[in-house]
C-alpha cells in the first residue's frame, strides 16, 4: 500500500468475573451524572459559548463597570482562598494514586516547593512534590514537569533511602510509566511492594508495567495479589478501573464496562470520576458505539474542564461520525491544551482522509517536532515515532525503531505497530508472525482491537492467504466500522477487492 503523504524519516482468573449485586444502584447513580445530575465540586460547563449566534452583552453601566473592575481581584482571592482545600484534595489523591484536578495538582504544587525550600530534609514533601509533578506533566503533556519530578524523588532518596521510602518509590514508578520505561517502572514497583505488601497502588503500577513489557503471566500473578487486598470504599473505585484495563486487555469488554461503569457511580471526587467515564468512552469507541462514547466524553469534561484525554478522544468520536469540520476543531483544540505526539497522528491522518494534504504534513510535522520534545525530557516515544514513520515517513527506519523497543519491552501494542512496519517495507512472512501476536488471545493479544484486526488482514491479504484475511478484515470492520478515518476506509477497499469466498462443491 503507497504512502499518500510521506516524507522521508526522521494467570488471571480462568473466567470472567461473577456479576455484582450492587451493580444496578451504581448503574442507576451513573445515569444521573450522565445526564447533567448533580455531583459535588462538577463542573458545568463544556465549551464556552461562542460564534456568530452568540449574543453580545450590553455595554455595562458606570456601576456595572465598577464592578467589572473589582472582579479580577475578587477571583484571585476566592482562588486564594481556593487553594489550600485544592492541595488537600491533591495530596490525598497523590499519595494514594487517585486522579486529582490541574488546578488542585497546581496548588499542591505550590505548597510542598514552599515546604522544602523552608524543611529541604522533608523527604516526604520531596515525595510529594516530585509525583505532582510527574502527575501535572501527564495531565498537561508537560513533559518539561519530568525532569522536575525526578529531581524531587530522587532528592527525597537522599533523605530517607529506599529501604524505607515507598512514597518516593511509588513517584518513581508513576514517573518511569509516564515515560513509557516499563523495566524500570516494574523495578521500584517490586521494591515498592516489597517494602509496603498491602499497599494497592504498587500492584496496579506493576500490572501497567507488565503490560507493557507483555509479561501476561506476570500481570495476572500481580492483578490476584491485588483483587486479593479487598480495598477499602476510598480505593474500591480505581481498583475496579484497573481491573476492568485487564479485563480490556483480556477482550472481556462486557466486564470491563461494567467494573468502570461502578467505578464511576462509586467515585468521590469529579476528577476520578472524570477519569472512570473517560475510559468509558474509550471503551464505547473501541466498540463502535460512537454516540455512548460521545456521551461518556462529554459527561467526564463536566465533572472536570481539564481531564486529559476526553477532548481528543471526542474529537475521535466526532470524526468517525463525519463531523469532519468539528473534529478537527475539536483536535485543534485538544492539542492547543495538551501537545501530544499520538493525537497529532490522529489529526494528521484526519486531514489526509479528506485529501487536505498541506494540513497533514503540518500535523506529521508537529508529531516529529512534540516526540523530540518528549525525547528530551526522558520519555521513551519509539512506538508513536514508529507508527508515524512506518505509513508516512521512512518505512525502513520505523523497523529498525520498532524491533529496538520490541527487544527493550515486547507489549502487545508494539507487536502491532512492527508487525505492521514489516509489512510495509515487503517483509510478510515475519510481519505476519508479529500481527499474530497481536491478535491472538493465545498469544497475550486478546484485546479485540479493529486496528489490530486490520493490520492482520492487510498482512495475510499480501500473502495471498484469501481466508484468513477475509476473516480478519471482516472482524475489524465488526469490531468498529469507522475505527479511523483513514484505514477503515482501507479495510472496506480490501475487503472488496478478496471479493467474496468460492463456492465450494459439496460431495453427492
Amino acid at each position: 500500500m503507497d504512502n499518500r503523504v510521506s516524507e522521508p524519516g526522521t494467570p488471571l482468573p480462568s473466567g470472567p468475573p461473577a456479576p455484582r449485586r450492587s451493580r444496578r444502584l451504581l448503574r442507576r447513580v451513573l445515569i444521573t451524572a450522565l445526564s447533567g445530575g448533580v455531583v459535588a465540586g462538577a463542573v458545568l460547563t463544556l465549551w464556552p459559548g461562542i460564534g456568530p449566534g452568540a449574543a453580545s452583552p450590553p455595554a455595562p453601566g458606570p456601576r456595572a463597570h465598577r464592578a467589572q473592575l473589582r472582579a479580577p481581584a475578587q477571583a484571585a482571592h476566592r482562588a486564594q482562598l481556593r487553594a489550600p482545600a485544592q492541595a488537600a484534595l491533591a495530596l490525598t489523591a497523590v499519595t494514594s494514586g487517585m486522579p486529582a484536578t490541574l488546578p488542585a495538582l497546581t496548588a499542591l504544587i505550590g505548597q510542598q516547593e514552599q515546604r522544602v525550600r523552608a524543611r529541604p530534609q522533608d523527604a516526604r514533601a520531596w515525595a510529594v512534590l516530585g509525583t505532582a509533578y510527574v502527575e501535572r506533566g501527564r495531565a498537561t503533556a508537560g513533559t518539561a514537569d519530568f525532569p522536575r519530578a525526578e529531581k524531587a524523588l530522587e532528592t527525597s532518596l537522599q533523605v530517607v533511602d529506599e529501604e524505607q521510602n515507598v512514597q518516593a518509590l511509588d513517584g518513581l514508578t508513576a514517573l518511569s510509566l509516564a515515560r513509557r520505561d516499563f523495566t524500570e517502572a516494574k523495578r521500584y514497583a517490586e521494591h515498592a511492594q516489597e517494602l509496603a505488601p498491602t499497599r494497592w497502588s504498587s500492584y496496579s503500577q506493576l500490572i501497567e508495567a507488565d503490560t507493557g513489557l507483555g509479561d501476561d503471566d506476570a500481570v495476572g500473578d500481580s492483578f490476584d495479589k491485588l483483587m486479593a487486598l479487598k480495598p477499602g470504599p476510598a480505593e474500591r473505585p480505581a481498583v475496579m478501573a484497573r481491573a476492568a484495563a485487564v479485563y480490556r486487555n483480556r477482550g472481556w469488554r462486557e466486564d470491563a464496562v461494567a467494573q468502570l461503569t461502578d467505578a464511576a457511580a462509586a467515585a468521590r471526587t469529579p476528577a476520578e470520576q472524570a477519569a472512570y467515564l473517560t475510559q468509558l468512552g474509550q471503551l464505547a469507541f473501541e466498540r463502535g458505539d460512537l454516540q455512548d462514547a460521545l456521551r461518556h466524553y462529554d459527561a467526564a469534561l463536566r465533572q472536570d474542564a481539564d481531564q486529559p484525554a476526553a477532548p481528543a478522544g471526542r474529537a475521535r468520536v466526532l470524526a468517525a461520525l463525519g463531523r469532519s469540520t468539528q473534529a478537527v476543531t475539536a483536535y485543534r483544540t485538544a492539542l492547543a491544551r495538551r501537545p501530544d505526539p499520538r493525537d497529532a497522528l490522529d489529526l494528521g491522518e484526519l486531514y489526509e482522509s479528506l485529501g487536505m494534504v498541506k494540513q497533514a504534513r503540518a500535523s506529521y510535522d508537529q508529531v516529529r517536532e512534540l516526540a523530540r520534545r518528549e525525547t528530551s525530557n526522558g520519555v521513551d516515544d519509539e512506538l508513536v515515532l514508529g507508527r508515524y514513520e512506518a505509513d508516512h515517513g521512512d518505512a525502513q527506519q520505523a523497523v529498525e525503531r520498532l524491533r529496538g523497543e520490541y527487544d527493550r519491552q515486547p507489549g502487545t501494542e508494539v507487536a502491532d505497530a512492527l508487525g505492521w512496519a514489516l509489512h510495509r517495507v515487503g517483509e510478510d512472512d515475519e510481519a505476519l508472525e508479529y500481527a499474530t501476536t497481536a491478535t491472538d488471545g493465545t498469544k497475550g493479544g486478546g484485546v479485540r482491537s479493529a486496528l489490530y484486526a486490520y493490520h492482520r488482514g492487510a498482512i495475510e491479504a499480501a500473502l495471498e492467504l484469501d481466508g484468513p484475511a477475509r476473516r480478519s478484515l471482516q472482524k475489524a470492520l465488526q469490531i468498529s466500522p469507522a475505527f479511523s478515518p483513514l484505514w477503515a476506509r482501507e479495510a472496506k477497499s480490501a475487503l472488496a477487492a478478496l471479493g467474496n469466498p468460492p463456492d465450494v462443491a459439496v460431495p453427492g
